[in-house]
């Protein structure tokens, strides 16, 4: 489904404005070329491709070249990388492939085997992994775990391990590392749990750690003599920094995706996520207007060295799990006028942001992305949000738009400085906080804080591509998607642009006018983002299939029907004339093959708690149990769920570690059995012998 966004006027006058600069191409500089050899695709973070073979005219050649299945893979989010005929991609706990480029030959396969190291970080995620680094023929990926690892790009050999998070920290690394001229960065996640942020950059060719740079201070004493930190700290109150720094008093603002380094001022941009824990009051009592730095900020630091030079913060005093995390991309913009060299950033908050890249400043008033209801408008002088009112749940409940999941995400968007618009993946869903419980089978209550998904409002649940001129601060066209949770974005020179969506088609569409060209059916679900290459001058499209990522914690809003082990998690490559063809899938399917015992009867106390416990499970089996296929299988069809023996023996052994499921050694009997007694109440109501009522407990305003 499609709607215009403006007058197709205007995209007329695109159109001529783009007719009449001709075949040539952008700076070397901007996006990327025959190669695909930075997540971004150059280092503007663009994902843009120079290449111009495939155009609106011919793309209806364009065809399966070949496809590689992925065995034992689930959630694939990562852009992959492509240098020299070679793909390089991690899979869903960062094992690396090395793929022929031309024709979809595994070269080799490297495991970090993260269920061995730190088996408690497999707690904090739900197994993924959104890209590896090359540079100077070694490959660099960062297991769940924190590990940095060092790979030969030849052998797949393991030149070096280092290790990124210390012993005791929550966080864990799921993001792809960046190149720094010989520096390798990393940041990691955790805030939602209150990990205290940093990203830390190692020497490229050994692995020594270079500087650690922490996004949010530490104890007084700790922060004595740095000034980025005692300024962070005045933004703190007295009771926070008394504990700051501890695995779960950290306040948040891991840095675990958008990274951008900008080799001209040799200064990398990092883009830093949420406070944590949400709610304020209880991250930083007896500080109702701090502003708490440098969460949901986007920081410059000296490549070199780890020094700040300046941030701008895009939500002070986040309560709602705002970040600064999605791609940070740098382009030159005439604004009033004048070149300026610039930063574009479209976090979750919903707004879209233009900064000076010298200063941070703001260059114009920020417009919107999508449906906001937190703020009128982002204050151009101060830079400032313009909030509304009880927006921190000041009466004990707020609904706010965008939700968690945010406006735009961690799916890149992309950057064409041919039409001069940039091609974001939207979604709209509102949040429930509340302090006074309830919420439903799509929520969590972390620390006495209440969280769940809004689809109430028109064009709720539904993801977009909007293509957003950032100059003016408005979009061009708008396609609706038929579901919420959709891929990242590829434009190119040849004037297209790719996504994924939800439901498993790949689309390309003319990137003046958003005409859909051309389309394929992928047979599962797609959240990365595509990428471009040219071998023997032949232009390559290729993407990663395998639908997944934060779908299961928002359950039936992201289920689009997959079902766990059914569908084939692939890479798929595209060119004019391919002719391959994919075998035939299962298609979605949203009946659920619930199992049960009659005999066993449940005891409703333990079926309340059993719910309370079940956010433990939520990022793999989905809130209250509503599985969306990724990445763990539905437990209301799960024969091993249906015995109490059987499940306790799974979660306290971890016999299927190596597949992604945790060890729960610390969970008792009774509260094993709570959960035995919530599965089996949900599936219950599937059956229809069980009366469906968490739905209902949602409080209301």
């Amino acid at each position: 489904m499609r709607k215009v966004g403006l007058a197709v006027a205007v995209a007329g006058l695109i159109a001529s404005a783009v007719t009449a600069a001709g075949p040539a191409s952008p700076p070397i500089g901007v996006g990327a070329g025959n190669d695909w050899p930075l997540i971004g695709g150059g280092v503007d973070e663009s994902h843009f491709s120079r290449l111009a073979q495939l155009t609106p005219a011919n793309v209806k050649r364009l065809g399966l070249a070949w496809a590689l299945d992925l065995p034992g893979e689930v959630t694939l989010e990562a852009t992959p990388l492509e240098v020299g005929g070679v793909i390089y991609f991690p899979g869903s706990y960062a094992a690396v492939h090395a793929v022929d480029a031309r024709t979809g030959k595994l070269l080799w396969r490297y495991d970090p085997e993260t269920w061995k190291h730190r088996p408690m970080a497999m707690h904090f995620s739900f197994g993924a992994n959104r890209g590896v680094a090359y540079e100077a023929g070694r490959v660099f990926v960062a297991a769940l775990d924190g590990r940095v690892i060092a790979l030969d790009a030849k052998t797949g050999k393991e030149l070096w391990v280092a290790e990124s998070i210390p012993q005791g920290a929550m966080n864990i690394s799921t993001g792809a590392p960046r190149v720094m001229n010989g520096k390798v960065i990393i940041g990691n996640g955790g805030a939602d749990f209150g990990a205290r942020g940093f990203v830390t950059a190692f020497d490229a060719a050994t692995g020594r750690q270079l500087w650690r740079f922490f996004t949010t201070p530490g104890k007084p004493e700790d922060n004595a003599g740095n000034a980025a930190m005692e300024a962070a700290a005045r933004t703190w109150g007295a009771e926070f920094l008394k504990n700051a720094g501890g695995p779960t008093t950290g306040g948040g603002g891991t840095a675990w995706n958008g990274m951008t380094f900008d080799p001209e001022t040799d200064r990398v941009y990092i883009g830093v996520g949420n406070a944590g824990p949400y709610d304020p009051e209880r991250r930083d009592p007896g500080n109702p207007k701090g502003d708490n730095l440098y969460t949901s900020s986007i920081v410059a630091l000296d490549a070199a060295t780890g020094k700040y030079v300046w941030h701008y913060q895009e939500n002070p005093r986040d309560s709602w799990d705002y970040k600064a995390t999605p791609n940070i991309q740098m382009a030159t913009l005439t604004i009033d006028g004048k070149p300026r060299k610039v930063l574009m950033h479209a976090p979750t908050n919903g707004f879209f942001y233009v900064l000076d890249r010298e200063t941070g400043k703001l260059l114009n008033r920020p417009g919107k992305t999508t449906l906001v209801t937190w703020a009128k408008g982002i204050d151009p002088v101060s830079g400032r949000p313009e909030e509304y009112p009880d927006i921190r749940y000041e009466t004990g409940l707020t609904k706010m738009w965008p939700g968690t999941v945010g406006g735009h995400n961690w799916q890149p968007m992309s950057w064409n400085p041919r039409t001069g618009l940039v091609y974001v993946p939207v979604q709209q869903i509102g949040a429930l906080f509340s302090r006074r419980g309830g919420g439903g089978d799509g929520s969590f209550n972390v620390m006495g804080l209440t969280t769940a998904p809004v689809a109430e409002k028109p064009g709720d649940g539904h993801g977009h591509l909007v293509a957003w001129d950032p100059v003016a601060q408005k979009a061009r066209w708008d396609v609706t998607n038929r579901n919420l949770w959709n891929g990242g974005v590829l434009s190119t020179q040849g004037g297209l642009v790719f996504q994924g969506t939800a439901e498993g088609m790949l689309h390309g569409y003319d990137a003046v006018s958003g005409k859909r060209v051309w389309s394929f059916d992928a047979g599962l679900g797609i959240v990365g983002a595509p990428i471009s290459y040219s071998i023997g001058g032949r232009q390559y499209v290729s993407v990663l299939v395998g639908y997944g990522g934060t779908s299961a914690a928002y359950g039936k809003f992201m289920d689009v029907g997959w079902k766990y082990g059914r569908q084939t998690r692939r890479l798929l490559t595209f060119a004019l004339g391919g002719t391959a063809r994919l075998k035939k899938e299962p298609g979605p399917t949203f009946k659920v093959d619930a199992v049960d015992d009659p005999s066993l009867v449940l005891d409703e106390a333990d079926v309340k708690a059993g719910r309370e416990l079940s956010v433990q499970c939520a990022a793999c089996h989905g809130a209250g149990f509503h599985a969306t296929g990724t990445p763990g299988p539905d437990l209301r069809e799960s024969g091993i769920a249906l015995s109490f023996d059987s499940l306790a023996t799974l979660l306290k052994t971890g016999a299927l570690m190596e597949k992604g499921m945790p060890r729960f050694e610390y969970l008792t009997d009774a509260q094993i059995r709570q959960l035995h007694a919530y599965i089996r109440a949900k599936a219950r109501e599937v059956l229809g012998t069980r009366k469906a009522v968490d739905d209902a407990v949602t409080p209301k305003l």
